[in-house]
């Protein structure tokens, strides 16, 4: 599928099926940061960080750090847990992707139009990426670079509470896939792209859309495919090259860019905005890159 920002959807349950949290896991996921709740899990959830031999963690166990790893989990502890050690494992066997998290390595993706995030959330409130596959060149990037790029955008967006709550939906148009595009993805790639989609990073997945899909695309799919749980799979649409009508189906058109049959402004418009936001970021960025913490 890319890489492209499949570790922006990143993370069920491995189980597949619906996680129970303790009793009132849905109101506790609506109260705020401060309530006395809250406040408990996440002194629980930093009591069995703090107590884990010999462990390093990439950043500060803060409560804003940590309290994303429960609302992903909607408050169960247990795999709350499981998913901060999961995370903490991926960032260090991932160093070609995760050590350096400063924008200047992925600039020219960014600056080519590659991806973009649109203003609006959907109805359910999750943050929509956009991904277009043709604006990669594989000769100047590797499928490393890209994925780097979806781990820039889920780290700067997992700060917000509401993205916390009700996730993110990724768009991939894959007009200009290439042969070339798809060397890229090997069966190690594709492991790593699965790892996050599974249970590795604290974003609700709660829509993968692809549309442009060439025929020589569902190869490099079913690569990946065997890795993914069924609560993923259930969440994959394919929609082809007369993707408006089931598009629209999904997505509101007055959130969705014109090049894709919205009444937002330009997909140039969102990437460069989105840009912008990640260069302006960039001091916090590289506060989270691993080489900071060595």
């Amino acid at each position: 599928m890319g890489p492209a920002g499949l570790s922006a959807v990143a993370s069920e349950p491995a189980g597949g099926g619906m996680s129970q949290g303790p009793p009132g896991a849905g109101r506790l996921n609506d109260l705020p940061d401060h309530s006395p709740r809250v406040r408990s899990a996440v002194a629980e959830l930093r009591r069995r960080a703090e107590a884990e031999p010999g462990q390093r963690w990439p950043q500060p166990l803060s409560d804003s750090f940590l309290v994303r790893f429960l609302r992903a989990r909607d408050f169960h502890m247990d795999q709350a847990w499981r998913l901060l050690k999961n995370y903490q494992k991926w960032r260090i066997e991932c160093p070609e992707i995760s050590a350096d998290l400063r924008p200047s390595s992925v600039l020219g993706l960014l600056l080519a139009g590659y991806h973009g995030v649109l203003k609006s959330r959907d109805p359910h409130g999750s943050k929509v990426l956009i991904y277009r596959i043709g604006q990669w060149d594989p000769q100047l990037f590797t499928a490393y670079d890209v994925f780097r790029v979806s781990l820039i955008t889920s780290e700067l967006i997992v700060k917000e509470t509401e993205t916390q709550r009700n996730g993110v939906k990724v768009i991939f148009d894959l007009q200009g896939w290439k042969f070339a595009h798809a060397f890229q993805i090997s069966p190690a790639v594709a492991k790593k792209i699965a790892a996050v989609l599974t249970d590795s990073f604290p974003l609700k997945v709660r829509g993968i859309h692809l549309i442009n899909e060439p025929l020589f695309f569902h190869p490099v799919f079913a690569l990946i495919k065997p890795f993914l749980t069924e609560k993923i799979k259930e969440r994959v649409y394919m929609h082809g090259n007369n993707y408006m009508q089931t598009l629209t189906e999904h997505f509101p058109v007055s959130i969705l860019p014109q090049e894709y049959g919205g009444e937002e402004v330009s997909f140039e418009e969102l990437a460069k905005e989105w840009t912008d936001f990640i260069v302006a970021s960039a001091d916090y960025l590289q506060s989270i890159s691993l080489f900071a913490h060595e």
